[in-house]
């Protein structure tokens, strides 16, 4: 199924492509085209100049081709002016029979700018969304997989805010990849043997503590944070716990199994909070599973006949100067000095058993991670394997600060959600008066969806301070105001009694005021919304648009009546399709899309 916008694009390409050929028989392959054409976010001051008011929703600009044809001697402006003539000459609304998106070309400076059929993108649209519903926007099927890591919490307490980037960011872009039409599979990589659980297993097993927290991820954590401190200042807790790991590493099944009761309890807590917020994990898979399969001992007889590979003091690394890292990461260690492997090690080993299951690999990791990754991604070069596509996140604070785990200075993301789900029901009992079930109900998704909405706004890459007057604002750039835009659209549905339309008595040449073009672009610009999130593994560009689609609505609202106006049929159809788009739009963000609020 191609969208609207994607017909229109297209059709632009190839006629630029023929137009070049023509004038200047240059054969410039269509996706080169593609690559340079984009869509104006204002309108150009020569547009004012000459009196032109519309914003093109395509542009193409010429200065590259003056340098492919510099024997003819033409500029850039001219280039564009003689292909603007030369599209408009080839009868632009209508290819033989059948009508075109594209509707006219003009020269605004050195761009050849394209306008859409207003007309055509209303029908085509409308009668699109109104048949596929809950599948706007949808990818055809790739027969393709990917398998996207997130979270990967050490299973050995609650999560706390900092990370909580992680596993909204990697929720988000799975259900994008789903929407795409990949086969898409979350996985959490258990880290069943390392020092943090062994810390804990040591606790519970020395410590007599008797935790008040009912919820077990709080409750555990409180040994942890005790064991870590008495290693800390005790070297016979410390050697204790390293014999932990080492038997583990060795692949003790006994450990391992004292090792798995320990952290199971940890790791429900992790799983019940995830849930609370819309995530459920489609598979784990243990770390100590590369250790018992002996895939572990395979990839390190392999690096060690590496033209990289040395030793220090027993211990095998691999030289990393010659792929540009120096210093004293220049060793890359993958055994300790008794041949014990590493975390890094086994990480490899999972990376080598993805990638015979899967096309594609995705990480969410946070930017602590980066030279580590790169160190992984380096060695799998060296075994000749796939490289995964690492999304690097920074981290979330509060006002108050940073949190660190270990020394129990934390505010768990449980606490946030508890916070932003109470505020929710006091601004909702404020706005309605609501039965107690229904205002706690709404109070929920309200919370839920502000604490999500809010960490994936922004782009990975940048710290985020989590402040409650912007994810709880109902009249900014937030989850609530996203729902309530929805929320008012249902409302308008049912206020005019017209749950189905009948698309075939809407006249689309009746959408002529600038806020209902307005609308009808922005809801078609959905679908190449979703993919440039996919492209670029980066769902802050979905939270944009959804903004952006609940703000156009709004205005379209505020100055175009609906019910009872001459145009009621037109502007319900509107309604109904911002209704469905913001619908699918919230569901890829993993927030509900509320009737009521």
């Amino acid at each position: 199924m191609k969208y609207p916008y994607e017909e229109f694009k297209e059709d632009a390409v190839k006629r630029l492509a023929w137009a070049i050929k023509e004038l200047y028989n240059l054969g410039i392959p269509r996706e080169k085209i593609e690559e340079k054409i984009e869509k104006p976010k204002r309108l150009p001051k020569e547009a004012g100049k000459r009196g032109l008011k519309r914003m093109p929703d395509l542009a193409y600009p010429c200065f590259h081709l003056s340098n492919k044809i510099k024997v003819q001697m033409k500029t850039p402006l001219e280039i564009a002016m003689e292909i603007s003539k030369k599209i408009k000459g080839s009868l632009i609304k209508k290819i033989g029979a059948k009508a075109t998106l594209l509707e006219d070309a003009k020269e605004i400076g050195a761009y050849v700018n394209f306008y859409i059929n207003n007309d055509l993108l209303a029908e085509k649209l409308l009668k699109q969304i109104n048949e596929t519903r809950d599948d706007f926007g949808k990818g055809e099927r790739k027969n393709k997989s990917i398998i996207l890591e997130h979270t990967s919490a050490n299973p050995n307490g609650p999560l706390h805010v900092g990370r909580a980037r992680n596993p909204i960011i990697g929720d988000t872009l799975a259900r994008i990849f789903k929407f795409a039409g990949y086969d898409t599979e979350t996985q959490f990589y258990v880290d069943d043997i390392g020092k943090q659980v062994a810390i804990l297993l040591w606790g519970l097993k020395n410590l007599d503590i008797k935790a008040e927290e009912k919820k077990d991820d709080h409750r555990l954590v409180i040994f942890y944070q005790k064991a870590y401190e008495m290693m800390e200042k005790n070297e016979k807790v410390k050697e204790q716990i390293g014999h932990i790991i080492k038997k583990c590493e060795e692949g003790d099944e006994k450990i391992l199994e004292s090792m798995k009761e320990a952290y199971e309890k940890a790791l429900g807590g992790i799983l019940e909070s995830l849930e609370r917020i819309n995530i459920k994990i489609d598979s784990f898979v243990d770390e100590s599973k590369f250790i018992l399969d002996g895939s572990v001992q395979y990839i390190i007889e392999r690096l060690k006949k590496s033209k990289f590979a040395g030793y220090d003091d027993n211990a095998l690394y691999l030289d990393m100067e010659p792929f540009g890292i120096h210093g004293r990461n220049k060793k890359f260690f993958l055994t300790r000095k008794d041949d014990t492997s590493l975390y890094a090690t086994r990480d490899i080993a999972y990376h080598l058993w993805k990638e015979k299951r899967t096309d594609m690999m995705v990480n969410i990791l946070g930017e602590d991670h980066k030279l580590e990754a790169k160190l992984v991604e380096t060695t799998l070069k060296i075994l000749g394997a796939k490289v995964p596509n690492t999304v690097f996140y920074s981290f979330v604070s509060l006002p108050e600060g940073k949190m660190s785990t270990r020394r129990g200075r934390t505010v768990y993301l449980d606490e946030l959600i508890e916070e932003s789900v109470e505020r929710a029901y006091r601004e909702v009992m404020k706005r309605r008066e609501l039965p107690e079930e229904r205002a706690r109900f709404i109070a929920e998704k309200v919370g839920v969806g502000a604490v999500r909405y809010n960490i994936v706004k922004v782009n990975p890459e940048k710290a985020i301070t989590f402040r409650w007057e912007e994810a709880m604002n109902f009249e900014g750039e937030s989850a609530p105001f996203i729902q309530y835009a929805h929320a008012r659209c249902c409302s308008i549905v049912k206020k005019s009694g017209k749950e189905k339309i009948d698309i075939s008595e809407i006249n689309f040449s009746n959408y002529n005021h600038p806020q209902e073009i307005s609308l009808i672009k922005m809801l078609a610009s959905f679908p190449e919304i979703t993919k440039k999130c996919q492209y670029e593994f980066n769902p802050a560009f979905l939270a944009d648009y959804a903004y952006g689609l609940a703000t156009s609505f709004n205005v379209f609202y505020r100055d175009c009546h609906v019910v009872g106006s001459e145009k009621e049929k037109e502007r319900i159809a509107l309604v109904h399709a911002t209704r469905q788009t913001l619908k699918n739009a919230l569901n890829l963000l993993g927030i509900e899309a509320l009737e009521e609020m």
